[in-house]
Order: structure tokens, then C-alpha cells, then sequence
């Protein structure tokens, strides 16, 4: 099972206090604006986190704190590749050199805090956690040589709290959000050489700068940006400008649309840069991009044209590769002042513009031929596929609603109301069970049709033996959900009887855990359409949370009686 889905939906908080108090494994990636980062879990606890965006490493560190030297790391260091890099720095220096295991795990403490709290700042994004199906599989996870894993996690819902506490303070001080991944501390400075141990912990040099970018009549390239915001023009025009590209940087879509034409007569023709979110020629609406850009399509076919926007618009984003344009984020008008966000911006859209300058700004260009990819396909290689969009789970925007509805629900009726409110999200009919100590008894449904009106007193009437074999007793088991096509077993037909006698495609059995064993199971198919179900990712993680919610209830309701027994 992974859960993926969109930074926007469900924040980095609500994702840390889901795997924390579902005490899954696995590993939850990051991607924002071109920036990367993951977080490992071992049964519920954060036990490494790395960034692109802070790139210190284990060694610098303990150089720093002066828990090590630089003759100590490089002698390590060469252990390490002597020996295949088998064995993560941190445990080659406790193992060989005697150093203080608390010590490096008190540094990795201090990293790992440091990561996932600049992760807090990542507003928007996607994310997708892999769950592993055992604690070993993470303990056997790929990791950079350099670094160190600790054997006592750090608890995510203290990361959660303490990472809100940061970002809601700098947001009342007027800060940027994301001064958190500029504050690492400076590169260890060494008198001696650092030729053999600093060629393994600085990151690579920066690729050179393309040179500059000139038209078949040796001419820059131009470059007309039309963008409402007055900073993000003079930015963009810095970034494009200064040997490579000449930029004609307007504000309004009418004195762009006057200026290519102009430009198109005099045989000049310009790269167009096009901000989606901008008014309209009207002064109304925040889609004035896409007014822009039709009109661009109608009169200036054969022009490249990039958009950029700095906010998700699904509606507008699909009209606007319907009509086969391109389109990439932008930092926002509070982050354009950012040099470091603006590095990482430009690293992406300059080979952006190449490549729809090079086909004439058509996501699937018809006419035109890409020699790159032409050369390849002679020399065998094949093409390199093309980015998967991320899928986000089913319900995964509607999940943060609904566990915080999850906080105070009454006992057994509000959660199980709950649960076939999110399972109708996923399928057409539902069933909840209960699961006694001898038998498994229905509870409540949606979607179940019966002629006379009889289907809920039908449900609850419903009653299969829990030692039997039926559809319910391999969840009961393993505390895992199942999706299958119900087998002809004795109660497997008695079930799909007292739902109506049609056999469905498929259906999908998911436990609700409390206490360590299965209290409730939901059943749910898509009949009388006759399709599989979809994706439950979501669904899961809601059904476990449902059972930790049956949990703390309990316990409310034990504590309440005891007192009143007291009293």
C-alpha cells in the first residue's frame, strides 16, 4: 500500500501523525519546486531524513562539534571504500575509532530535526508513502554511504507539533518560510588538504552555464514575458537576461499581444512567457492567462509558448495542455526575493525553454523533429519516458476533513458513520460488521437496495459464524484489508444473498484495529456497475485511524466510569 497525494490536501503534520499513530514502516517522499526529500519510518518512529535542500553531511558535523578529526574521518572514510561502502560512516567510526555512540546519535538527532523542519515550509507539492511491509525492508533501505540511521527513533507527532510551532512563529514574525533550509551551518574550513575526504562530502560542482542562446540569425534569443506582478517581472528578467536571452517584459496581455505582432512583421520571432494567473483584458477574473493564451494559439500558432503559474488551477491547467502548451511553477510573489529558490527556479526553466523553443512550444509537437530523440532512436537507445503526473489517492483531499471529524466522535454510531460516509467515496454500497467473540454481525450500510425497504433490519439481522471460513476471515486474521471476487463458499453466498444475490467484480474487506484485534470490518463493492474497486489508499489509513479513534473512546469511557465508581 502507498498513499499518495498532494502537499496542498494534507499537510507534512497530518501525514507524520498518520504514520505515527498507525506505528506503520516505510518511506515517505517528498518533491517540491524541483526540491527533494525523504523521510524513513520504522514502527511509527523517524529514524533518518535527508533534503536536497540541506546538504550537510555526518562527517562535516562531527568535524564542527569537534567529535572527530579530519585525520579520523579521512582514514574512515577510506575503510568505507576500501570495503565496497558496505557500512554507513557513523557505524564505521563507533565500530573502528571508538566513537561515542550517543554522540553521533545525538548529531543525527539534531539533523533530522533540522531536515523535517524545513520540510514545514514546503506548501504545496506531492507526496507518496511506501509502506513497508517489515521493519527489516527498512532497515535494509538504500542510503547514502555518508550518512547514519538511528536505532531509537524521534516521535513524529512531536516533530509535527514542534515543526507547526516554527512555521506559525515565523509566519507572525513576517519571515520567510523557508529560511529554515538557508540556515545550515557554514562548510568545515581546514587547514590541512582535504583532497581525499572533501571530494566525498561536498556535492558535486554546479554544471556550467549554458552559453548564451542565439538565434539561427545569431541573434539572442527574444524572450516576451507577460506577467501582472512588477517583482516577478524584474526577476525573471535577471534570470534570463545577461548574455542569453533579450526578455520584453510586459504587464497586460493587450500590449503583449500589440508587441508580438509588431514583433512577428518585423520577422522576429519571440519565445513566449505567459503567467496563468493574471486579470483578464477586462480588469475582471484571475484567469486573464488563459485568455491570453488562446488568443496567442489562434494568431501566433508557430511561437513557443511557456506557462507559468505559482498556484494549482486543475480546470485552467487542463484547458491549457488540451491546448498543447506546456506548463511549470513559479515561486511566489513572497518567495521571489529568495536567491537560493530563484537558482533552483532557473535550473528548471532554462532546459524548459529549450525544449519547447525546440518544438515550437507544443507538448506533442506534430511537425516538428526533435534530433536528440531522433539520434537516440538510431543508436537504440529509445526515448526516455515522460514524467508521470502524480495520481493522488482517491479521497485524499476529503481526508484531513474527515479525521478531524475523527477527533470527538461518540462511540461505535459516530465512527461507524463516519466510515461509510468516506467508503462511499470508493464504491457504490458498503457494509459495516461488527466481529464478536463467537460471530460476525452487520451494523449499518449505505447503497444496499431492497424492494420492500427492508435493508438496513436486514443488515443488522445478518449473522456468520466467526470460526467459519468466509470473505471476512482472512482480515480477521491478518489485520490486513483484502480486495477480491468473492469465492462460492457456503457463507460467502449466504453474505451476497442478504445483499441482493448479484455477484460483484470485485470487493474489498477492511479491518477496523482496536486494541490490538479486529473490531469491525467494512465490505464494499460497485454494484450494479460490474467494476473493480479503485484505489483505497486513503480509505486504509482512515479505517486505521477509526480504530484508534474506537481506542481513545474506550478509554475516555473507562476513566468516566472509574471515576463515578470512586465518587
Amino acid at each position: 500500500m502507498s498513499l499518495v497525494g498532494n502537499l496542498e490536501d494534507l499537510g507534512l503534520g497530518e501525514i507524520l501523525q498518520i504514520v505515527s499513530l498507525s506505528r506503520k514502516s516505510g518511506i515517505l517522499a517528498l518533491h517540491s519546486r524541483g526540491r527533494e526529500a525523504r523521510i524513513i519510518f520504522r514502527s511509527g518512529q523517524v529514524i533518518r531524513a535527508s533534503s536536497s535542500s540541506y546538504q550537510q553531511n555526518l562527517g562535516e558535523v562531527l568535524i564542527q562539534k569537534g567529535i572527530i578529526d579530519l585525520t579520523t574521518l579521512k582514514q574512515a572514510l577510506s575503510i568505507q571504500e576500501d570495503e565496497g561502502f558496505s557500512e554507513l560512516l557513523g557505524t564505521i567510526l563507533i565500530k573502528r575509532f571508538n566513537v561515542s555512540s550517543e554522540a553521533i546519535e545525538g548529531v543525527v538527532h539534531e539533523q533530522i530535526e533540522s531536515v523535517v523542519y524545513s520540510l514545514f515550509a514546503w506548501a504545496e507539492g506531492s507526496f507518496d508513502f511506501e509502506l513497508q511491509d517489515t521493519v527489516e525492508a527498512v532497515d535494509h533501505t538504500r542510503m547514502d554511504p555518508m550518512q547514519f540511521m538511528l536505532e531509537q527513533g524521534l516521535n513524529p507527532q512531536f516533530l509535527a507539533m514542534e515543526g507547526s510551532r516554527i512555521i506559525d512563529e515565523k509566519r507572525h514574525r513576517g519571515e520567510s518560510l523557508e529560511d529554515a533550509e538557508q540556515s545550515q551551518p557554514a562548510p568545515v574550513q581546514a587547514e590541512e588538504s582535504v583532497d581525499f575526504a572533501f571530494d566525498l562530502l561536498q556535492s558535486p560542482e554546479s554544471a556550467p552555464e549554458p552559453e548564451s542562446v542565439l538565434s539561427e540569425q545569431g541573434e539572442r534569443r527574444l524572450v516576451v514575458l507577460v506577467d501582472d506582478d512588477a517583482d516577478t517581472r524584474d526577476a525573471f528578467v535577471s534570470l534570463l537576461e545577461g548574455g542569453r536571452y533579450e526578455v520584453c517584459a510586459l504587464e497586460k496581455s493587450e500590449e503583449a499581444l500589440i508587441k508580438i505582432d509588431t514583433l512577428c512583421r518585423d520577422g522576429r520571432h519571440p519565445t513566449v512567457l505567459v503567467d496563468l494567473i493574471m486579470p483578464r483584458m477586462d480588469g475582471s477574473g484571475i484567469l486573464g492567462g488563459l485568455e491570453l493564451l488562446e488568443l496567442i494559439g489562434n494568431n501566433f500558432a508557430a511561437l513557443p509558448v511557456l506557462v507559468l503559474t505559482d498556484y494549482h488551477n486543475s480546470d485552467a491547467e487542463r484547458k491549457v495542455k488540451a491546448m498543447g502548451f506546456p506548463i511549470i511553477m513559479k515561486p511566489r510573489k513572497t518567495e521571489i526575493q529568495d536567491p537560493a529558490l530563484l537558482r533552483t527556479f532557473k535550473a528548471g526553466l532554462l532546459p524548459e525553454l529549450a525544449r519547447v523553443e525546440s518544438c515550437g512550444g507544443m507538448a506533442v509537437p506534430s511537425d516538428k523533429v526533435n534530433i536528440g530523440d531522433e539520434l537516440r532512436l538510431e543508436m537504440g537507445e529509445g526515448l526516455y519516458p515522460p514524467a508521470k503526473p502524480v495520481e493522488q489517492s482517491t479521497g485524499i483531499s476529503l481526508l484531513r476533513g474527515m479525521l478531524d471529524e475523527l477527533n470527538n466522535p461518540s462511540l461505535g454510531g459516530g465512527i461507524i458513520l463516519l466510515v461509510l460516509r468516506f467508503a462511499s467515496e470508493f464504491m457504490n454500497r458498503a457494509v459495516v460488521l461488527i466481529v464478536k467473540k463467537d460471530e460476525i454481525a452487520g451494523l449499518g450500510q449505505f447503497g444496499i437496495n431492497d424492494s420492500e425497504g427492508l435493508a438496513d433490519s436486514k443488515i443488522r439481522s445478518m449473522r456468520i459464524p466467526k470460526g467459519e471460513t468466509s470473505l471476512f476471515s482472512e482480515v480477521v486474521e491478518t489485520l490486513l484489508p483484502v480486495k477480491a471476487k468473492p469465492d462460492d463458499s457456503k457463507w460467502n453466498r449466504y453474505f451476497i444473498e442478504q445483499l441482493g444475490g448479484e455477484q460483484p467484480a470485485e470487493s474489498f474487506v477492511g479491518p477496523i484495529v482496536s486494541e490490538g484485534k479486529v473490531v469491525a470490518v467494512l465490505y464494499g463493492d460497485n454494484l450494479p456497475e460490474m467494476k473493480p474497486i479503485g484505489d483505497t489508499d486513503s480509505l486504509e489509513i482512515f479505517l486505521s485511524q477509526a480504530g484508534l479513534a474506537m481506542e481513545k473512546a474506550l478509554l475516555q469511557r473507562r476513566l468516566k466510569d472509574k471515576s463515578r465508581e470512586e465518587l
